[in-house]
């Protein structure tokens, strides 16, 4: 099958670019969030393809003085991957690695226009894969990147120009993960569901801290990393040695109250991030775990959007749909010498089944 992409020098097998690999479950996705100085306002935007569901989807959502608003859109790919245009919404590439464009033309009241300026290079997280007894359930890159916002997005009639220190994280991530409808023979005999993730990209005013988790049930990381990247620096990032999290949660919840980052460099020096959530985005707003606009599900033939809004603080936290979030965080660094730099980002948590050190036993209890 050959598709407009094979017109570029990219292919990496003998295969046309509309084959990836044959597990259905292969995706490519760009995901972005950007929040205001004083992290009062923050706004997230995903747009994924799913090849061999031939879906394209996208959302843009927005967290204000309390509510968040969703805009949903979803269509047919007609296996175009170079298509990024869903109706009103679309992503454009104007310098790679560096500059980014979204345009999401007023759709049920939500509008944006938004240029993402990268601070530094993009980081490479390690490879993600994740087997459940012999079926893979991800295997996965992702590269991540800290940067400046300008532009404007609408609200119901309002406008919030991105002026002067808007910061946030955009990342690419691509290979196999479960998408779209869920597996009809999973693997047996059961076990109980068991993911623990934590991801805190965080904006400094001369540097930006990366680090994620991915625990097992007895709190054993098999996926995580720490870097620091000083913004005009072409040397490569400072790789961490060691970083751990120190959680309080919020009692009888899986919500972190306050968190601790204490890591040591290759040098042997030390520091420490201490994290404040500020204020919680739902990532069910952006697709992840939505139970309808869901990342690859089939809406309909023709290009579909809607739009959605709640308030954060009033859904439950022990429901399977708004358990993954993104915290927008205060975030205070201390370095080996002493040395404050005060600075955002966003926190994001997905805490299910079991994990020893945090307490948890069965899927959803929370923190005593």
């Amino acid at each position: 099958m050959i598709t407009p992409a094979d017109d570029y020098p990219i292919h990496q097998t003998a295969e046309p670019i509309a084959y990836s690999g044959t597990d259905r479950n292969f995706y490519d996705r760009y995901f972005f969030n950007g929040y205001s100085a004083d992290g009062s306002v923050f706004f997230a935007i995903a747009l994924g393809v799913y090849p061999h569901l031939n879906i394209i989807d996208g959302a843009f959502s927005l967290l204000k003085e309390g509510q968040q608003s969703s805009v949903f859109l979803s269509r047919v790919l007609n296996h175009d991957r170079m298509d990024t245009s869903i109706g009103p919404f679309r992503i454009d590439v104007l310098d790679p690695l560096k500059r980014l464009k979204i345009t999401l033309a007023e759709t049920e009241g939500l509008g944006a226009e938004l240029i993402f300026n990268a601070r530094a290079r993009p980081i490479e997280e390690p490879r993600f894969n994740w087997r459940q007894g012999s079926r893979t359930l991800i295997d996965c890159t992702r590269m991540t990147q800290n940067g400046l916002w300008s532009g404007k997005i609408q609200c119901d009639g309002q406008e919030i120009s991105l002026l002067e220190g808007w910061t946030g994280t955009r990342d690419r991530s691509w290979g196999v993960r479960p998408i779209g409808a869920a597996d009809g023979n999973p693997v047996v005999p059961f076990h109980m569901p068991q993911f623990y993730w934590m991801w805190t990209p965080l904006n400094f005013a001369d540097r930006s801290f990366f680090f994620h988790l991915n625990d097992d049930a007895h709190g054993h990381a098999w996926n995580t990393k720490a870097v620091m990247i000083r913004d005009g620096d072409d040397s490569p990032p400072i790789e961490m040695a060691k970083c751990e999290a120190e959680i309080n949660y919020l009692p009888g919840t899986r919500r972190v109250k306050t968190g601790r980052l204490i890591f040591t460099d290759r040098d042997n020096k030390s520091g420490q991030i201490d994290l404040t959530p500020l204020h919680q985005f739902q990532m069910k707003g952006i697709g992840y775990r939505h139970p309808k606009w869901t990342h690859g599900a089939y809406i309909s033939d023709e290009a579909s959007w809607a739009r959605e809004d709640w308030r954060p603080d009033d859904l439950t936290s022990a429901d399977m749909h708004n358990l993954h979030i993104q915290a927008v965080s205060k975030a205070r660094l201390t370095d080996a010498e002493g040395r404050h730099y005060d600075g955002f980002g966003s926190f994001e948590q997905l805490f299910v089944g079991p994990h020893a050190p945090s307490g948890f036993q069965s899927i959803l209890d929370g923190a005593s």
